[in-house]
């Protein structure tokens, strides 16, 4: 028996190194160099880690702990190299920092780097090289644990590769902290920056001013209402929402971090988005206003320290010195953004300041500002980081500029000899949506796919090659206004963060969007061993319409992001399974019907169906005559926008809205001919917190002559607080009748609670 048991794993081992090649080894971020060879290594209970030191049995623990996990049995450490069989770590003071040399050959595996992050980095390579079921938490049978013989020379391209996690817009507690360093660590990632001071929450402890989380930590519980719906909160109203890190806390996850060779960054916001302290104490404003805690979006933010104050620097710095205890990272982020200064400016604390200084307006009180505080703390042996806006008015000697709105602000810093970290909106806010909003959790608005994020680069063509060596590198953003759970966060950070992780680690030559697609579902498959909630957005099948009125017709385009996409479709609700077609070129449609769509595998429809009800109906491409028209900026497809068919979605800048801004909606249809008709239709989008709401009345007409009008139906809908987005269609039915004209009035809200300004936005009056 034992005879047989050995020639069958030697055949399996002939038969691996047969057709393992190098389009097969699915490591994410990809190696900079990788040579496969003939021939595997097979784990067994007998392989044994050659570690010299505590800190590389540290290192290897995390790995040997995934075998026992995953097969009931685990690697062990030995002071002696056997002849094969074994895991040696190397030192070579030659490599660069994070650079690894991996050599896997039939009897061993042998790691080589300057220091521990090389080491590490080899271990998590060795990971991704190994079957997907290693992230097991159950064991599992009938597994070969061997990897392909490889040798790999690897090293980053940047060495700034960062995430950084919003604590304050809604809170995240230790445990999932210490995940996400877990996650960036296989990632190959190195930086976790926490922002833990915002206008809706103080998540750190300061001893010496214990109000930042009695009172700064909590908020008003308005999470019922959508974000930037939310009302003041009287600063008499206990908060009850929120929570803090304690000092303790913080060591533990930062002696973690450094466990994986991952350095956290802690942010400290000042100027602005300081609300949670001033709330606590109010002295810290200019004009010692009592504020609560805001519960949701502030805009603008006047609440901000005053710059005039002796007592705000003698705080910040107080603050700075216990951060500085908590935090041995070389960076502390000071913030920077989105300071309105209107009270600056009739502050006479800050005006004297601005006398004495010498500074011709509040730009350059702010330059003060950051210029003050970068001395401080420069003078306790750190570097300062803040946000763009930090280069308003002069920017301070030895900042690094973290450039967010675009990459302007990196340009212009790298010009003046400054290091930047590349994080422009554009591709790094993983807040906002990834996929079609229809299908999509709640999020900020625009659109940053997959395949948008893999196609960044930190470093602008424009760029000398002295501008590019002040580029340390990138890191995406994650901020939680719409995040309130741990699996809201995953769902937006993965798998994005696997293609940010190649943009940051891999050679730019190396990189390749095709090749991405094929790696990519091993590593979602050690997502789904390891529990995480990531999305498949980039699976999911688009369509894009377009009406030829003329025709009475429209194309819809289908796609999702991967290359060569096997999509079907089928009509009339035909079934998906065994009735599809191949999607080939757009879609003419001529009539009611419902398109599915999904994309296929093996024969098989994969992921969510993509399904459309296209109704056309009596009104399609007849004249329309609006009694107010509509606003400028939300025109749908013109004068024609509201009977062409195709409807909107959530996503309210996708051209198939028509709106109206305070006005009530009136609008009169001409169909031509009297024809009877029974039902009139209204699709309406609310989202409260772009400031767009439900009518809260409509009301149908129909006449023969377009002069005298009979009422046919209404429907009343008070304000109601709503806190998603949601697409509706209003119907109001009546007896068959013959007319030739319809007439729909929808009533505007006027008002939010807020006392903002309310829009209406529809895309289709639907007559039947």
């Amino acid at each position: 028996m034992r005879l047989i048991k050995t020639t069958l794993v030697a055949l399996f081992i002939l038969v691996s190194s047969a057709v393992v090649a190098q389009k097969d080894i699915a490591i994410i971020p990809k190696p900079a160099n990788i040579e496969v060879k003939e021939g595997v290594f097979q784990f067994s209970e007998n392989t044994k880690i050659i570690a010299t030191t505590a800190t590389q049995k540290e290192i290897a623990t995390a790995l040997m702990n995934k075998f026992k996990a995953a097969t009931g049995w685990q690697p062990e450490f030995s002071n002696k190299k056997p002849k094969n069989n074994y895991i040696e770590f190397k030192i070579d003071k030659n490599l660069n920092r994070e650079a690894y040399q991996l050599e896997v050959t039939s009897k061993s595996i042998v790691i080589t780097a300057k220091e521990n992050a090389g080491l590490i980095y080899g271990l998590e390579t060795i990971r991704q090289l190994l079957p997907t079921a290693i992230e097991s938490k159950n064991q599992v049978s009938n597994l070969n644990w061997v990897i392909p013989n490889v040798s790999i020379k690897d090293e980053p391209r940047f060495q700034w590769r960062g995430l950084m996690l919003d604590l304050s817009r809604h809170f995240f507690d230790k445990n999932y902290v210490i995940q996400t360093i877990d996650r960036l660590a296989m990632l190959k990632m190195n930086v976790l920056h926490l922002h833990l001071v915002d206008d809706q929450g103080w998540r750190i402890e300061i001893k010496k001013y214990p109000k930042l989380t009695e009172i700064g930590a909590w908020r008003v519980n308005q999470e019922n209402v959508i974000w930037n719906a939310r009302l003041t909160v009287d600063p008499n109203e206990k908060g009850t929402y929120g929570g803090f890190l304690t000092q303790e806390e913080l060591k533990e996850i930062v002696k973690y971090a450094a466990t994986k060779n991952i350095q956290v960054i802690p942010e400290i916001e000042m100027p602005a988005h300081v609300s949670s302290a001033i709330a606590a104490y109010p002295e810290l404003a200019c004009f010692n206003q009592k504020i609560g805690v805001p519960s949701g979006g502030v805009w603008p933010i006047t609440d901000i320290y005053c710059a005039g104050k002796e007592n705000t620097f003698e705080f910040l710095e107080d603050v700075i010195d216990e951060v500085i205890a908590i935090f041995p990272s070389k960076y502390i982020h000071i913030g920077g953004d989105e300071a309105t200064k209107t009270n600056w400016e009739t502050c006479p604390h800050c005006q004297k300041r601005m006398q004495e200084e010498g500074l011709k307006n509040v730009h350059e009180l702010q330059s003060y500002f950051v210029k003050r505080m970068e001395k401080y703390i420069n003078s306790k042996g750190k570097k300062v980081i803040g946000w763009d806006e930090i280069l308003e008015g002069g920017l301070a000697p030895d900042a690094t500029v973290m450039s967010w709105r675009g990459t302007e602000g990196g340009i212009e810093a790298s010009k003046q000899g400054h290091d930047v970290i590349m994080t422009p909106e554009s591709h790094c806010y993983f807040n906002i949506y990834q996929g079609p909003q229809n299908e999509e959790p709640l999020a900020f608005g625009g659109f940053i796919p997959l395949t948008k994020v893999y196609h960044f680069d930190p470093v602008v063509d424009e760029m000398t090659p002295e501008q590019a060596k002040h580029i340390l590198g990138a890191q995406a953003n994650l901020w939680a206004e719409y995040i309130e759970s741990t699996q809201e966060s995953e769902y937006m950070i993965f798998p994005r963060l696997g293609a940010m992780a190649e943009v940051l680690w891999s050679p730019k030559a190396a990189r390749n969007w095709n090749d991405f697609t094929t790696r990519l579902p091993s590593l979602l498959a050690r997502f789904d061993y390891l529990g995480i909630n990531y999305s498949k957005s980039a699976y999911l099948v688009s369509a894009a319409s377009k009406a030829h009125l003329d025709k009475k017709q429209i194309k819809v385009a289908l796609k999702n992001e991967f290359p060569n996409a096997d999509i079907r479709y089928v009509l009339d609700n035909k079934n998906l399974d065994n009735q599809a077609i191949k999607y080939t070129d757009s879609i003419t449609i001529q009539g009611t019907t419902i398109l599915k769509a999904s994309l296929f595998k093996e024969d098989k429809p994969i992921g969510k169906v993509f399904t459309d009800s296209i109704q056309f109906h009596k009104a399609v491409a007849n004249k329309l005559t609006f009694k107010n028209p509509y606003h400028e900026n939300y025109k749908a497809d013109g004068p024609l926008g509201l009977v062409n068919i195709i409807r909107g979605s959530k996503n309210f800048h996708d051209g198939q809205w028509q709106a109206w801004l305070v006005d009530d909606m009136e609008v009169v249809i001409d169909l031509e001919k009297n024809q009877s008709i029974h039902q009139v239709t209204l699709g309406a989008l609310e989202n409260q917190g772009s400031g767009i709401y439900f009518p809260t009345e409509i009301k149908a007409f129909i006449s023969t002559d377009g002069k005298m009008y009979k009422e046919v139906g209404k429907i009343i809908r008070p304000f109601a607080i709503n806190s998603n987005s949601e697409l509706k269609d209003f119907k109001i039915s009546f007896e068959k009748t013959n007319a030739r004209f319809v007439k729909v009035i929808a009533t505007n809200l006027k008002k939010s609670p807020k006392g903002e300004s309310s829009f209406l936005f529809f895309d289709e009056i639907l007559v039947d």
